[in-house]
């Protein structure tokens, strides 16, 4: 196994048991070029959640006892400009957003160039990715960039499930089924069922019991997806699709089924279990879906992302590529892609099934 999909392993590790995210950080951070880096959940509901390399704990400890709430500014421009996966913040942001609480912290300790994103969840929650790099080194290297983007996905997905069980600790295995707040269901790494929540009894128009304890999805295209990913959820196979689009069927929503493998001290918090599939529903309208939405979603690249919300908002392929400044021949490669990962063959068909991603619903998480 190499190292990269040694660290893709450990980062969905990190999504059940949260300690572990100190770790992947110091990781994460090595790779990019940068000397510290942390996860930041936001809600409306908790204070900021966070985990962080240790150079950047205390600034994080002090950011939570106030100064995250003038970061206001960033998300709200984000929702309004949505960046495509991880970006340079001194780039991505206007000076007056830049310049914020946050910004002073970083620069007080020695940090200045910023490479991040910014992630939104279905439960409304807003996932963020931040790693600092030393000032007397100068900007994050192109190369930096470009990495960060291959792992995307997957910390999109383990972000997910970090942001309804929370940054803090570990639960029990009941419980971590349970408070995922989507239909669920844990499995061996050959697709046997070994439990599921009770949420999961809502999904049975979907997601069908099949011979041998295993599962399949009613819709043949996108259980051919489902399956493959199954069968590679625990070999980081380089471009295996994990979240898989189903469409409406009779009066069921379009869903999202996410295959998420388990590894080392996370298949404790669910049964010894090896994979994890989890639901979401989708709400159609005629919303054109953000970027980062698209990426996290249906593993897209920041260009597949790009060019699928093009065709989304009305725009032939010739016109989204001239904006994008692709060949045409680049952009139907790209939209090879997208119909490969998104389990369409029409762009109709893709549109249509893009359009229903926009608003996500998902029960909000208990306060109790």
């Amino acid at each position: 196994m190499s190292d990269d999909e040694t660290l893709i392993d450990r980062i969905y590790e990190a999504a059940f048991v949260p300690e572990q995210w100190q770790a992947v950080l110091d990781d994460l951070s090595a790779r990019s070029g940068s000397a510290a880096g942390q996860l930041m959940v936001f809600n409306d509901i908790v204070p900021m959640q966070f985990r962080a390399t240790d150079l950047t704990t205390p600034v994080m400890e002090e950011f939570r006892r106030g100064a995250w709430r003038d970061s206001g500014e960033r998300i709200t421009y984000f929702f309004r400009q949505p960046c495509y996966g991880f970006v340079l913040a001194h780039e991505y942001y206007p000076h007056e957003v830049r310049e914020d609480a946050s910004r002073r912290l970083m620069l007080e300790k020695g940090f200045d160039s910023q490479l991040g994103t910014l992630i939104p969840m279905p439960s409304g929650d807003l996932a963020v990715f931040a790693f600092e790099r030393w000032r007397d080194l100068g900007v994050h290297e192109a190369s930096a960039i470009s990495y960060m983007n291959t792992v995307y996905p997957h910390l999109a997905r383990a972000a997910l499930v970090a942001s309804r069980l929370g940054l803090e600790r570990a639960q029990s295995a009941v419980s971590t089924l349970e408070a995922l707040g989507v239909p669920a269901a844990a499995m061996t790494r050959t697709g046997k069922v070994m439990a599921v929540n009770e949420l999961f009894a809502t999904v049975g128009e979907t997601i069908l019991p099949i011979a041998f304890g295993g599962l399949a999805i009613a819709s043949a295209p996108a259980n051919k997806l489902f399956q493959e990913a199954i069968a590679h959820a625990l070999t980081s196979t380089d471009g295996a699709v994990r979240s898989i689009p189903v469409p409406a069927r009779d009066d069921q929503p379009p869903r999202i089924v996410h295959v998420l493998p388990l590894f080392r001290d996370a298949r404790d918090t669910l049964f010894g279990a090896e994979i994890l599939v989890a639901i979401t529903n989708m709400r159609p309208g005629n919303l054109v879906p953000s970027s980062p939405i698209l990426m996290g979603l249906f593993d897209l690249t920041p260009s597949e992302a790009r060019l699928a919300m093009a065709l989304a908002s009305g725009k032939s392929l010739r016109q989204a590529a001239s904006e994008m400044g692709l060949s045409f021949g680049s952009a139907r490669t790209y939209l090879a892609h997208i119909f490969a990962k998104t389990g369409t063959n029409q762009q109709s068909q893709l549109v249509s099934l893009l359009k229903s991603s926009q608003p996500i619903m998902l029960p909000e998480p208990s306060v109790d």
